[in-house]
């Protein structure tokens, strides 16, 4: 009886280990009555579909069946124009539902249920599908990589709470996917189930956390046949109004354009904007600037982020460069000047034109991605004090982008990319053209990983010049224990900043790191991952160490699900700065130091959350050390409305940096320095449609300048007491957005933004929070309110109708 028993048990492990390694496969039903999207699954047609079940866990827990009380249901059903999905989703606790209401694309505390769908089944690409149990919608194209959310398809969902659970019910048309044209289709295909609650994610076709690898352990739908791909055609009209109010008088402005997707065929998609506008796009974080390079902001235009995952490929593309700063700076233009002219009005900005896009990935897996965007000319006005005339001159000529992407995946894994980006500027500024040629090969099975590039800059100014970039790694990607190196080289003259932004060039890398992690939970941790890794960066020209960096770093989560992170990073070595003297050839002695960052982040389930972060920074220099503060805080105080404050605090004692050039000798300056942020979000959702959010935005920061040095060229600085003059700093900034947003059809939306806004510079240092608060609100801020219409237009919707 034992011997059967034994062998009983043993058959049942065997079956177990080999349904998690096989794939499972779901029947779609061919369907010609119509389905009612109401979160209800009343349709008598849909007893009779396929059952997709035995949900496995993700995370933390991983390989885990789901339990009986959560059990989890889902089918499929297909017509000509789209696939319809449903699913049970039994909860024994349905009070304990999380369903939070949020903008769209936004997550928040809830439990969420999603389909991904790959139309090749190459293991390449996944369009995701999620819906919340608000009935809040998310999607997103992935790669291995890289996950775009940004990218909107228009489909439909509803969903029910009820006392066994909650059902969700979904409607995804084909001009929302890309597949072959096949006859009989087969898609890669998986499912997935959060529990919020518990911090659980459970998939239908197992995805085993030691493979590197997500989208080729999907499973695959079949059944689908003879469907036509549609039309993919929309247009978008928009229409706009702004008022806005300054000390310098009133203005209103009115816009209108046009947005269009087309899909060229089954692969590619075409996107254009004609006259764009951009003027409810988030305020950038301005702030007091004392690097050797420019602020980097985050693009907010919803053009330059939607659908950019091939354009990212090789890092080359900044899209801020498109409608950004003008390329002659301030600064330039008034050494130029005489004594008797001066600038009054300069443009912090330049106009798109329009912009275009086509972008897609054929059956092969060969990626394709163009993209073109023309600026204005733009000028600055000058005005002479003598004849009492004003002019005008160019800071910004006619602008053409470009760029060009071919990435080709194979084996389901791997890829071979070729980007080229491309400025030309009218008249006598500057062009660029950049080539990458990238590789990222993994092994079948997703554990070792060999990835490296060959970047080519020439640029045509009035000296040519032209670098290059090449790095190559290789890496363990599976298992518990992990482990990678990578060296890399920068010319001097690489330069990819006309189109991309990169700050550093001109040294050598060697770089390693090896890790171990947990892929189930232990007593203590739900997850844990301990990272050390070592990192030199060495001067081409001098030789001289710019970064010799020893770290670890440790992240995990506890049972409670709170999140707990450690950063430890010493230089045990001097190195050297060839940035902060402004000159090039020259560098700064940097001493010693230790940097140790902590961070405590509460289980966002919880109606009040918490982030604690302090930071602190030691130099082996006398007196010399910086740190910080971090404090974030959120209280729910029911599913429709959330407040957020977070304040941010940063005291450099004794820092030092570059303050002047006087004659020949480089000026450096011991300063004292403070930074003060505070922000304060806030969100009211009417229903998963109707939105108020509000964000406002205070920072002030200083230097305090008392001792000055001249720079040696050893890279070592002595005292200058000759040096008088005032490069003292106080820098205040305020914003304030409050928006109502309202999707009243699918992919149409009014939007109002009362936007209120100011900034304050000034070279004295005022240490007192309440007067720097009391100052910028005492100042002429400037005030807009507009009124954005977006409708719209499916081509097969409208074809339909007539």
């Amino acid at each position: 009886m034992t011997k059967h028993i034994y062998l009983s048990l043993l058959f049942l492990i065997t079956c177990s280990i080999n349904t998690f390694g096989q794939k499972k496969t779901l029947q779609a039903k061919s369907i010609t009555e119509n389905i009612t999207i109401d979160g209800k699954i009343n349709e008598q047609i849909w007893e009779s579909a396929s059952i997709a079940s035995d949900f496995i866990m993700f995370e933390p827990d991983n390989g885990k069946p789901i339990s009986n009380d959560k059990k989890t249901e889902v089918k499929v059903l297909y017509d000509n124009d789209a696939i319809y999905i449903s699913a049970m989703l039994y909860d024994n606790e349905p009070n304990k539902i999380q369903k939070e209401i949020t903008n769209r694309d936004v997550f928040g505390v809830s439990d969420h249920f999603s389909v991904y769908i790959n139309g090749f089944n190459d293991g390449q690409q996944d369009f995701r599908f999620f819906v919340s149990a608000a009935g809040v919608q998310m999607d997103c194209l992935a790669t291995e990589d890289y996950e775009d959310f940004t990218w909107d398809a228009i489909w439909d969902s509803e969903v029910t709470i009820t006392e066994f659970g909650w059902v969700v019910e979904m409607k995804i048309p084909y001009a929302a996917l890309r597949f072959s044209k096949a006859d009989k289709q087969t898609w890669g295909l998986n499912f997935m189930r959060e529990i919020k609650r518990d911090v659980q994610k459970y998939t239908w076709n197992r995805i085993d956390t030691k493979i590197g690898a997500v989208i080729p352990q999907a499973g695959i739908l079949q059944g689908i046949e003879s469907i036509q791909t549609p039309t993919r055609l929309f247009l978008i009209p928009y229409t706009s109004a702004y008022y806005q109010q300054s000390d310098i008088g009133s203005d209103r402005t009115f816009k209108a354009g046009l947005d269009i997707k087309y899909g060229i065929n089954d692969s590619f998609t075409l996107d254009a904007i004609l006259v764009p506008d951009f003027g409810q796009t988030k305020f950038d974080n301005a702030i007091l600037n004392l690097l050797p390079f420019e602020q980097r902001f985050e693009e907010n235009r919803p053009f330059f982020t939607e659908g950019t995952d091939l354009f990212s490929k090789g890092g080359l593309l900044y899209s801020r460069r498109i409608g950004g700063s003008p390329i002659v700076e301030r600064e330039n233009l008034e050494a130029q000047l005489s004594p008797n002219q001066e600038i009054t009005d300069f443009p912090s900005t330049v106009d798109v034109i329009n912009a275009v896009k086509i972008s897609g990935r054929t059956a092969k897996g060969l990626g394709i991605g163009f993209l073109n965007a023309v600026s204005e000319k733009t000028y600055a006005t000058i005005f002479d004090t003598t004849t009492k005339t004003a002019s005008k001159t160019v800071v910004q000529s006619l602008t053409n982008y470009n760029m060009l992407v071919l990435d080709q995946r194979f084996n389901q894994n791997s890829s071979v990319t070729f980007v080229n980006a491309n400025t030309i500027r009218n008249g006598g500024f500057r062009d660029a053209n950049v080539s990458a040629l990238l590789f990222d090969l993994n092994t079948k099975s997703n554990t070792y990983n060999l990835y490296g590039d060959f970047k080519y800059s020439s640029i045509n100014t009035i000296e040519d010049y032209d670098g290059f970039k090449t790095e190559i790694g290789f890496e363990k990607t599976s298992g518990q224990y992990r482990y990678g190196f990578s060296g890399k080289y920068l010319s001097e003259n690489y330069d990819v900043n006309d189109l991309g932004i990169n700050f550093y060039s001109n040294y050598h890398n060697a770089y390693g790191h090896a890790s171990y992690r947990i892929v189930n939970p232990t007593k203590i941790f739900n997850t844990f991952r301990l990272n050390e890794y070592v990192n030199f960066e060495i001067d081409n020209t001098s030789g001289k160490l710019q970064t010799g960096a020893f770290g670890t770093e440790i992240r995990a989560t506890t049972l409670g699900n709170d999140s707990l992170e450690l950063l430890f990073e010493l230089t045990p070595v001097k190195t050297f700065d060839f940035y902060e003297p402004r000159e090039y050839g020259r560098y700064v002695f940097l001493p010693e130091r230790m940097i140790t960052i902590l961070n405590f982040t509460s289980n966002d389930n919880n109606p009040f959350t918490l982030i604690i972060q302090p930071t602190f920074t030691k130099y082996n220099e006398s007196g010399r050390n910086n740190y910080g503060f971090y404090l974030g805080s959120k209280y729910r105080f029911n599913d429709k409305f959330s407040l957020a404050f977070a304040s941010e605090y940063t005291k450099m004692i004794n820092d030092r940096g570059w303050v002047a050039f006087d004659d020949t000798e480089i000026v450096f300056a011991e300063r004292n320095r403070e930074i003060l942020q505070n922000d304060l979000t806030g969100k009211y959702s009417l229903n998963n449609k109707m939105t108020f959010n509000l964000t406002a935005r205070y920072y002030w920061s200083y230097s305090k300048n008392h001792e000055f040095f001249t720079l040696q060229n050893s890279g070592y600085l002595i005292p200058n007491t000759s040096y008088a003059q005032n490069k003292d700093r106080n820098f205040n900034s305020w914003n304030f957005d409050l928006s109502y947003s309202w999707w009243f059809a699918p992919g149409s939306e009014i939007s109002v933004l009362y936007r209120n806004y100011g900034l304050q510079r000034s070279d004295i240092v005022e240490k007192r929070v309440s007067k720097n608060l009391d100052n910028i609100f005492k100042s002429d801020l400037t005030n807009v309110l507009s009124v954005s219409i977006r409708y719209f237009i499916d081509y097969n919707t409208v074809k339909n109708k007539f």
